[in-house]
């Protein structure tokens, strides 16, 4: 401020200054729908989460900036969104819940900006044209709190987002916990590249998604910058901080340099759990073979040494697993890499083409390993559980119960029914074709049912009508595993 300026000059810059850095009123599009006046819609419109995600632009790349204070558990954060607008922009949306805004800059302008629950509205100083690049960046501080109760997303799942534990911090965020560490368009269809710069006290070791390209020492803190370059739904965006220990591997790779594998363990790991983590490579080989090459960078397993702690995700390049968990989910985690990381369900309704293919490939693996007496009579359990618990249809599941056993066992013996019907050859080119055509990118169970078809060269509808979408579960003889399939005029067909 000029020291010889008049009061009416200095009036108006302050005037100017509260304009540019309050909060202002907005008007709000409904949930899916773009607003034909400028203003984003609030959300997707997800057949089981309408209010996840924003409309009226892409995200194409996050770079998180983190100070973490461990003691209190508390962040000092900055997040630059790299976007592009799908529609003229007066106002747009951002997912971001319970930390403390500290300013909003839209192409590094200060702009006005509104929260209500986890909507925050942004008014570009200027609107954008539809189809022009812009960069948001979000500075903000506070404690990260998870979400245990979110209107948005009602499940029976527990608390999901940024946590803390005795040791360190581990973030969960399947299906809407990235909003309580970042602002983004948290929706599995934007995919978008990932930069984390996260700056702890020694000897904290912070592990993220994709490659680490750098470590810089300031005295008695480090700063760890992790790179993720191949699209990432945010729900699979992680960090993980305690004092890890890190155990480096090689992993199968068909061209160029070995596949970089790194652990990160607590102190005094037992022997039992490194013995099973040894075996990561022998399972990438195994999927490689099935499904076609890794198609990330690198891979591991953050372990989470506190007993409190049940749950893990199949970060993108980097599981998060509690110690109990390792031996018997890594298998299952790791197939996500490929069903659910690099081909992302369009929509939450289509979670079973996550969870039920990366439980047929633990079927698989055991067919693979201990041979097919074994494999028949994992396919007899599962279906007698199937049927004692009535599962209901995988393709439907109600909003709280996204991760129920039906879009696991069920969508799992959905694949095996489709397997008997269309034979060996033609279902498992169906795999590999599924993550070669939607590679890096979304896709929905219309886009499995059209492939499965184009595969076989079979009519299929009414096969996935009876085992994703009908509430009965269709009969099979657990004798020789055999099914009846639709149009088949009641013929079984017998297992392989």
């Amino acid at each position: 401020m000029c020291k010889h300026a008049s009061w009416s000059t200095n009036l108006l810059l302050l005037v100017s200054l509260w304009l540019t850095a309050c909060t202002w009123p907005t008007l709000v599009a409904p949930p899916g729908q773009a607003d034909t006046t400028g203003v984003g819609a609030t959300g997707l419109g997800d057949p089981l989460y309408p209010l996840l995600g924003n409309g009226g632009y892409d995200v194409t790349h996050y770079a998180i900036t983190l100070a973490v204070e461990m003691a209190s558990n508390t962040i000092t954060g900055t997040t630059t969104i790299q976007a592009q607008a799908t529609q003229g922009l007066r106002t747009f949306h951002l997912d971001f819940l319970g930390l403390e805004i500290d300013e909003v800059q839209v192409n590094d302008r200060r702009v006005r900006f509104q929260r209500s629950g986890s909507e925050l509205a942004v008014t570009p100083a200027a609107p954008l044209a539809n189809g022009q690049a812009f960069t948001v960046t979000v500075a903000y501080h506070g404690q990260p709190t998870p979400i245990s109760d979110d209107p948005a997303v009602p499940r029976s799942y527990g608390a999901i987002g940024w946590r803390r534990f005795a040791p360190g911090v581990f973030v969960i965020s399947e299906p809407s916990g990235a909003m309580t560490w970042f602002p983004g368009n948290h929706h599995p269809s934007d995919k978008a590249t990932y930069t984390f710069s996260i700056t702890v006290a020694k000897p904290y070791v912070v592990a993220a998604n994709g490659l680490q390209i750098d470590e810089r020492d300031h005295g008695a803190t480090r700063t760890y910058v992790w790179d993720e370059t191949k699209p990432m739904a945010s729900y699979l965006a992680t960090v993980a901080i305690a004092e890890f220990e890190v155990m480096t591997d090689e992993g199968p790779r068909p061209r160029g340099p070995r596949l970089l594998i790194r652990h990160f363990l607590p102190p005094d790991v037992p022997p039992a759990l490194v013995a099973a983590l040894r075996e990561t490579p022998a399972l990438l080989r195994f999927f490689t073979d099935l499904l076609g090459p890794y198609p990330f960078e690198a891979y591991g397993v953050a372990v989470i040494d506190d007993a409190s702690v049940r749950i893990g995700l199949e970060a993108q390049t980097l599981t998060i697993l509690p110690t109990s968990r390792v031996a018997g989910e890594q298998l299952h985690e790791l197939a996500h890499q490929w069903f659910g990381n690099s081909v992302t369900p369009a929509t939450w309704q289509d979670t079973w083409l996550n969870e039920g293919f990366a439980t047929y490939g633990e079927w698989l693996w055991v067919e693979q390993t201990q041979g097919q007496a074994a494999f028949e009579a994992l396919l007899r359990t599962q279906y007698a559980s199937m049927v004692r618990a009535q599962m209901g249809p995988p393709a439907n599941p109600p909003p709280d119960r996204l991760f129920g056993a039906p879009v696991y066992i069920r969508g799992a013996w959905s694949l095996h029914a489709l397997r008997l019907h269309i034979g060996d050859a033609a279902f498992f080119a169906l795999l590999r074709e599924w993550v070669a055509r939607y590679q890096y990118g979304n896709a929905s169970t219309a886009d499995f049912i059209a492939l499965a078809e184009e595969i076989s060269g079979q009519p299929l509808e009414e096969l996935f009508q009876t085992w994703l979408y009908d509430d009965e579960i269709p009969h099979c003889q657990l004798e020789v595993i055999s099914c009846q399939q639709p149009g088949l005029n009641g013929r079984s067909m017998p297992s392989r």
